[in-house]
């Protein structure tokens, strides 16, 4: 659909936070063909908004009827077409929780959502930085629940990645001594023929694997969502190295090309368990940009071209309202009932304390807390308890992990 064609109004539901911080504006009848405003503003119109941060699945419609055309320049037409990709509930609930109610956000996020908006809209990468714990990774998946995009591709970035590791890895070594054990077979028995080309050399699409962001380029008619984790760890080049793939939404496989006279159209695994898919003349173009979230703790700069290309949003602390929505989409049984839930919310009053004292905690160190103190399983006594969360709260950056807070 394209802004001001014309088609019925669309309404998007009202004070919505989802369990890890994504937020919802609030009702608004949107005119055709009006630019979109941000979130939070009375009389704001904001159509625009596709990712509303619920954190619910899209259950009337699917991104497929709500994303409207990409600009002139981001637009990609790669075939074939590949099929979706599979689901993995079981890890957006292990990393998000439940999905369920929620309470009211703040404006730092439904900016957050109007970032993701941007991306989705211009077929961006959103570069997502911020202090560690504070929820950036948990942004991709979050995207890819509510808008049913299956599973997340994760790449982690080290600093001896490089981009041929995002993009597909070449088993040559492997070939060659499957083509030699062949050949050793062929040769123990008496009298057999001469096996043909295809006989005595596996098939190279066999020992080829597209990685995350390899995988992520294929010809969806959804976008993937891409996780790129840490980008900050890498090499200096990497930043520059992924320009152009970014900017082309395509790369070669040089193995393909050399054998495409013979083999142009070859099937290869893909990161997703157990998927496959094709590639045609030793290149993989992308159809649906995909929806791109690099997370950086800011420990290096970028190039200036790298940063030209993406857009940027800054995670900041968490606040008493994303707290009690990420205790409740995680622990809503234990931290339900009259004494868990006092308990809970002593503890989140309790960390947002220790987190300004100490420089910044991180929300899964709030979870581990949560769960000792609410499980029943603890058996020592409240002071030892405090002593055993305060351990847990320790610095991120090492210092003072037997300190107490003053």
């Amino acid at each position: 659909m394209v802004p001001g064609d014309g088609e019925a109004e669309r309404t998007r539901p009202s004070g919505e936070v989802n369990g890890s911080g994504g937020a919802a504006p609030q009702d608004a009848a949107v005119p055709a063909g009006s630019a979109g405003k941000g979130p939070g503003q009375n009389g704001a119109d904001s159509r625009w908004w596709i990712y509303r941060g619920t954190g619910k699945p899209l259950y009337d419609s699917d991104l497929g009827t709500l994303l409207p055309p990409p600009p002139p320049w981001r637009r990609f037409t790669g075939t074939p077409v590949v099929p979706p990709p599979p689901s993995d509930d079981e890890e957006a609930e292990r990393r998000l929780g439940q999905v369920g109610a929620s309470s009211p956000g703040s404006d730092q996020l439904r900016r957050e959502a109007d970032m993701v908006n941007a991306a989705l809209l211009l077929r961006r990468p959103l570069l997502v930085t911020g202090r560690p714990g504070t929820g950036k990774s948990s942004l991709a998946y979050r995207i890819s629940r509510e808008l049913r995009l299956g599973r997340v591709l994760r790449w982690h970035i080290t600093s001896r990645t490089t981009l041929r590791n995002g993009l597909y890895e070449y088993d040559a070594i492997g070939r060659v001594q499957d083509a030699a054990a062949l050949r050793g077979t062929h040769h123990a028995v008496a009298g057999a023929a001469e096996p043909s080309d295809d006989e005595r050399l596996p098939g190279i699409g066999d020992y080829l694997q597209l990685g995350p962001l390899g995988t992520a380029l294929l010809p969806y008619e959804l976008p993937r969502v891409l996780l790129v984790d840490e980008l900050d760890k890498s090499d200096q080049d990497l930043a520059n190295d992924l320009l152009s793939v970014f900017e082309e939404g395509q790369f070669p496989v040089a193995e393909l090309v050399r054998a495409r006279r013979l083999h142009p159209r070859v099937t290869v695994m893909t990161d997703d368990p157990s998927r496959s898919a094709d590639i045609v003349d030793g290149v993989v173009k992308c159809r649906a940009f995909p929806i791109v979230v690099i997370t950086s703790n800011g420990e290096r700069e970028f190039p200036p071209a790298f940063l030209r290309r993406c857009l940027r949003l800054r995670m900041p602390d968490p606040d008493r309202p994303q707290l009690v929505n990420m205790v409740m989409a995680h622990l809503r049984q234990a931290a339900s009932g009259s004494s868990g839930s006092a308990r809970a919310q002593s503890l989140i009053d309790q960390f947002l304390h220790n987190s300004r004292e100490r420089g910044g905690l991180a929300m899964d160190q709030l979870l581990n807390a949560v769960f000792l103190a609410t499980s029943g399983r603890f058996s020592g006594d409240e002071e030892s308890l405090e002593e055993l969360v305060d351990a847990l709260w320790h610095r991120l950056d090492g210092a003072g992990a037997e300190s107490r807070a003053g």
